[in-house]
This record gives C-alpha cells, structure tokens and sequence, in this order.
C-alpha cells in the first residue's frame, strides 16, 4: 500500500514570486457595469454638494456611495440583501470612527482603532463572500474618517449622509434588474460551459488538461453559488440542467462536445431564452438541489474561525504601519495603514504577490496624479469631474490586475483629500510614496511573523472529506438502482469536494514557512476523486437512456 509523503520534522520555505505578478489580464466580462454603477452612484450625491459649495462634506456621501461597487455578481434577491448589508457595515464602521476622532486627538489610539476595525471588515467580508473589492474600499473609509475633524454633535448628520448616498447606491446597484433580471446567473452558467469546454477540448489527456480542469471545476462551483440564491423556480431550473452538463463535462470530457457548450455559452450571453435542454431525467436528478436549499447554512462564527490567522495579520499589520508612518512624522498615517489592510490574502505568496502590485500601482499613480492636479485645479468642478473619471478607470482596469487600478485609485485618494482645500502637491506625493512603501513593508514583516498553523490541518480536512464522498458515491454505484436525486446529491457533494481540496491546497502551498503537504495523497485522491465523477456520468446517462426508451436499466 502506498504511503503519503511523509511530513518532515522541519518546516520548508518556500519561494515567494516574482514572474507574472505585474501581468496584464484579460477584462472581466462585465467590467464596465461596476465601473458605471459607481460613477452613477458617486456623480449625483457630489455635484449637488458642488452645487451647496459643501464639497467638504463629501467623504461622507463618498462612504456610502462607494457600496455600488459590491454584489455585482449576485442574483438580485441576493443583491439586495448583500448591498444592504454592505450599506449597514460601511455605516457602522464609519459611526466608530467618527466617534473615536471625537473623543480623542491621540493619533496612536486612532491607528489602534483603525487596525482593528481593518481586521473585523477583512474576517467578515472573507467570511461572507462579499467579493470584490472586499474590505479595501470599507477600511479606506474608516481609516481616513478617524482623522477628520469632528465633534460628537455633528457625528449623526454625518451619518445621515452617508445613510442617505448608501440608499442611492443601493438602488444604483438593483437598477440592471430592470431590464436583465437574471444576467448574474446567466453570466455565470455561461462561464461555467465556456470553462467546461474548454476542459473539453483537452479529452481528459491533452496538454494543460490538469490546469483546464482546476479552472473548469471553479467556474462550475462559481455558477452554483448564485443559482443556490436565486428562488425564481422556472430560471433556476433551466439554467441548473445546464450547470449541470458542464459538470458532466468535467467528468467525462471525451465523451462531450466542446462546441454545443460553447454554443449553449453565446444564447446564454445574449438576451434571447434560456437554451432549453432536454432532458428526461433532469427534473429526478436536481432533487439534490432542491435538498441543498433546505439545509441550512453553517454559521458565521464557524466560518470566521479558520480566519483567525489573517485577521491577526491585518490587525498587527495595519496598527505597525500606521505607528511607523506616525514615527517618521507623516501626517496621514490612514494610508500605510490602508496599504497593509490591502496586501492580505488567502496566503503569504499572495500576500507578497499584492505587495508588489500595490507599490507599483501606487508609485505609477503618484505620477499620474502630478500630470493630472493642475486640471484639477482648475476649480471645485474640475476637481470633481477628475474623480469621477478616475473611479470609472479604477474600476475598469481593477479586474485586468490589481496595481493597473491602483494607478487610477491612488490619484483618486489624493484628490479627495483636496475636496476641503487645495494642497502643496509635493507634499501629497511625498506622503503618499513614504506612506505605501512603509505599509507595504511593515505589512508584509507582520504577516511573515503571524504564520497560518491551520493551513495544513485544513488540507488533512478537506481530503478527508474527497474521500468520504467518494465513498458514499462509490457506495450507490455499487447498488443495482440507485435513486437518482440520491445519486445526483451525492455526484455534487463529490464535486464539490475536489473543488475545496484544491482550493484549499493553493492556499497552504503559498505559505512561506510550512510544513511539507501530503502531495502524493492530494494527487491520488483528485485521480481518484474524478474517476468515480466520470463513472457516475456514466451511470446517470445510462439511467436517462433507459427511462427515455421506456425500460429498466
């Protein structure tokens, strides 16, 4: 019998890396509704304050009109919760702040404070899913909100105004839904065929097969997501059997045609009907689905638990940076701490990897934000038409790769610091570079110093659970007719399991300083793992030509 790697008595250090890190991608498929919505979102809530001549109260409507940028690729039923969720957390974090700068002057305890909201935004975003831009966006507000002047009386109309700019960028947020009702799900299940075809396209053997699968299993496992939160029974349905052949395809790519996927992927794209596929056992198999709906979700605390790790990070980092931006006598200690509440990742090479990416954009940025101030200041105007350009360039190039937005966002930060009064641009810039590079570097030596112990033990979890799955799949296999919702149920859990243990070993492999994975286990339990998914295929297409043709499999 073979035996797993064995795990040394030293931990390993891995490299951490350099090629790729600044590399240009392809533009999500929707970049352009994000990047939209929050210029619809930021534009109104602003020129009326140009028009009142109270820019100065506009990094408060600013709170809450930046929560457009969240759930955009959620259901609308969902949407409307998550975007009221988000609209309540930026609120809440936004009232500690307000309060704390009014109750102390003392910049030490404001870092403090600042660090730890920073913490609890990142634990809670990772924890819910929230997506991009995750707790960025929530902790630049906060952060910088410390440092405003206030009083305690004036807190609850500030409040109010951002309270009033999360409404507008609520509806901002729910407006798509007029016209493409169900263009999150159907964006999704398209990206799902297109992975899976292009899975396909390798039959199993080809080269890049390995790499084509792991991408073709988390668009599948994306689709899931929003179709699990979508109760409008007739779409979901239709879309599922569709989610549904892509997982097929997953688990016997020679046996599916990557073209009649592709083709399923375009109607879908489009604003015609949902591809009708016709199926006789669909409605028997998705019982699973049915049965996933009504379990219940697992709590929050228990998915904030194995957060613990980088929570700790966030806070540690953000609360040193920001004391040594406050050593160096920088007078906006909110932007190191910023830098390093954005650097932290599901692991340290990708930590290191959003290092990099965030000096660079910031550095490029600062540039940007020298040729574009004497515009700028022209006047209030000129100034708030520049952000408004600049928030739709952040948001447009943000999916390509993080540092190309942050040329936009960095510039854009720094003009907002000017809707009060126009400033020496060279001492902008100046804090700006000490600040990112401080962030970066002191963000990093603390996310070094608090490694992720659980990163292993998750790995031995989630091979745990491949191979009970596979299992109880192997189990009803082996009876001469099993129920297909059973079967279905059972198909998926697999599924998804071999989607987690992969994600979950991406993760631990970026560690720096960790043990060495069981990679002979892994690699024999995802073997495994999609034989018994193809075999089950197999069966369940067995099952369907029987029924179509009247007679007992």
């Amino acid at each position: 019998m073979s035996r797993a790697t064995p795990v040394p008595a030293t931990p390993r250090v891995h490299r951490l890396p350099l090629a790729g890190v600044l590399r240009v991608g392809r533009p999500a498929d929707i970049w352009f509704k994000p990047a939209l919505s929050v210029v619809a979102s930021v534009a109104p809530p602003n020129l009326t304050l140009l028009a009142l001549g109270r820019l100065d109260l506009a990094m408060y409507t600013m709170a809450g009109s930046l929560c457009a940028l969240y759930a955009h690729n959620r259901p609308y039923a969902a949407r409307a919760r998550a975007l009221a969720w988000v609209v309540l957390g930026m609120v809440g974090g936004l009232a500690v702040s307000l309060v704390a700068a009014s109750l102390t002057g003392s910049a030490v305890v404001l870092v403090t404070v600042g660090a730890l909201l920073a913490a609890l935004q990142k634990a809670l975003c990772d924890a819910t899913r929230i997506g991009p831009p995750g707790n960025v966006v929530l902790t630049f507000i906060t952060s910088a909100s410390l440092f405003a002047p206030q009083t305690l009386g004036q807190v609850p109309a500030h409040l109010a105004l951002a309270l009033a700019a999360g409404g507008w960028a609520w509806l901002v947020g729910m407006a798509p839904g007029l016209l493409r009702p169900h263009g999150p799900e159907r964006r999704a299940t398209a990206g799902a065929l297109k992975a899976a075809a292009a899975y396909a396209v390798t039959r199993g053997t080809a080269d890049g097969h390995a790499r084509a699968r792991a991408a073709a299993a988390a668009a599948v496992q994306a689709a899931w997501q929003p179709l699990l939160a979508t109760r409008e029974t007739h779409t979901r349905r239709a879309l599922e059997r569709l989610v549904v052949r892509a997982e097929v395809a997953l688990a016997a790519p020679a046996d599916t045609d990557p073209e009649q996927l592709r083709t399923w992927a375009r109607e879908l794209t489009g604003s015609g009907p949902i591809p009708e596929v016709h199926d006789p056992a669909a409605a028997a198999e998705l019982l699973g689905v049915d049965a996933e709906l009504a379990s219940p979700s697992r709590p929050l605390w228990q998915r904030l638990g194995p957060l613990t790790p980088i929570a700790v990070r966030t806070a540690l980092g953000c609360a040193l940076a920001g004391y040594a931006s406050l050593a160096l006598g920088v007078g906006r200690p909110y932007w190191a701490l910023v830098t390093a509440a954005s650097l932290y990742q599901a692991n340290l090479a990708l930590t290191w990897s959003r290092g990099v990416q965030r000096v660079v954009g910031n550095l490029v940025g600062v540039l940007l934000f020298a040729a574009v101030v004497p515009l700028a200041h022209l006047g209030p105007a000129a100034l708030v038409l520049c952000c408004l350009a600049l928030n739709f360039g952040a948001e447009a190039l943000m999916g390509r790769n993080y540092w190309l937005g942050s040329v936009c966002v960095t510039p854009m930060a720094l003009l907002i610091t000017e809707f009060t009064r126009f400033q020496e641009p060279g001492q902008l810039i100046t804090e700006r570079v000490v600040d990112t590079v401080v962030g970066a570097l002191v963000g990093f030596l603390a996310a070094v110093a608090v490694t992720n112990r659980r990163a292993g033990d998750r790995v031995e979890h989630a091979l745990a659970a491949v191979e009970r799955f596979r299992e109880h799949t192997a189990r009803l296999l082996g009876e001469p007719a099993p129920a297909p919702a059973a079967l279905e149920a059972a198909r998926r859990s697999l599924a998804a399991s071999l989607a987690d243990l992969r994600a979950t070993v991406d993760a631990a492999s970026g560690e720096w300083w960790q043990r060495a994975l069981p990679q002979e286990r892994v690699v024999r339990a995802e073997q495994a793992g999609h034989r018994t998914l193809a075999t089950t295929a197999r069966r369940q297409g067995l099952h369907r030509s029987a029924r179509a043709e009247g007679i007992r499999p």
